[in-house]
């Protein structure tokens, strides 16, 4: 009953036509890419000041730590917002970035300096004997290895289990959750494809629509996780 009553105070804030649901919507996602260009400010001014240098792929990949608290916050208010559309959106990001900070700095921080090792190799196999033979190898690491992290944004965002659980978690639905771990390795193809061909800040114009894409994408592993692994 107060659910209902919240959700139908927030409809009268917000108004129940489809001009005033349609500029709630443009004014949530332009304070969402606010939100997320404030929290990836060290990673601008890192990408920024590095060249397009092959080289400094490893230093590129330490530098998008700051990308996964924002994800986790970005997914969250997301669902926050779904369930209670006020027009106070950057609310539940601060308070989600806040809370899930830590739990995600836990498993985000490993993820980030092994795949930094991972490119590292990538780039230097030239100078090692036989190289060419172990890359296919390292190239298979680092895709499973993006996609287990966006699984874990996902399982941070929405629940409360314990990081070695959620990691179990998101490891067994690589495969058995197909569909969503081959939507995070297509968001991440047109990112990087996004950034070549025209600029890292134009990437960062479109992080709205690439956490928003990803939460639609993240929607049947949240009904699954919640009728598999909670009560």
């Amino acid at each position: 009953m107060t659910d209902t009553r919240t959700r139908a105070d927030a409809a009268d804030e917000v108004g129940r036509g489809p001009l005033s649901r349609g500029a709630a919507f443009v004014y949530r996602m332009l304070v969402l890419e606010g939100l997320i260009v404030l929290a990836m400010l060290p990673t601008l001014v890192v990408v920024l000041l590095l060249g397009r240098d092959a080289s400094n792929v490893p230093f590129f990949t330490l530098a998008l730590l700051p990308l996964a608290p924002a994800l986790v916050a970005g997914i969250s208010a997301l669902g926050v917002w779904q369930r209670s559309p006020d027009l106070s959106p950057g609310r539940a990001f601060v308070l989600a970035y806040r809370r899930d900070l830590l739990p995600t700095l836990i498993w985000a921080v490993p993820a980030t300096v092994g795949l930094s090792v991972l490119t590292f190799n990538l780039v230097h196999l030239d100078a090692v004997e036989g190289g060419a033979m172990i890359r296919p190898v390292l190239v298979v690491i680092v895709v499973v290895a993006v996609v287990w992290c966006g699984h874990m944004a996902v399982l941070t965002a929405g629940f409360r289990f314990r990081t070695r659980d959620a990691a179990r978690i998101a490891l067994a639905q690589l495969l058995s959750q197909w569909r969503f771990s081959l939507g995070i390795l297509s968001l991440v193809l047109v990112a990087g494809a996004l950034v070549l061909l025209v600029s890292e800040l134009a990437l960062l114009m479109f992080a709205w629509a690439f956490v928003a894409l990803l939460a639609l994408l993240a929607r049947p592993v949240m009904t699954d996780v919640t009728e598999r692994f909670t009560r």
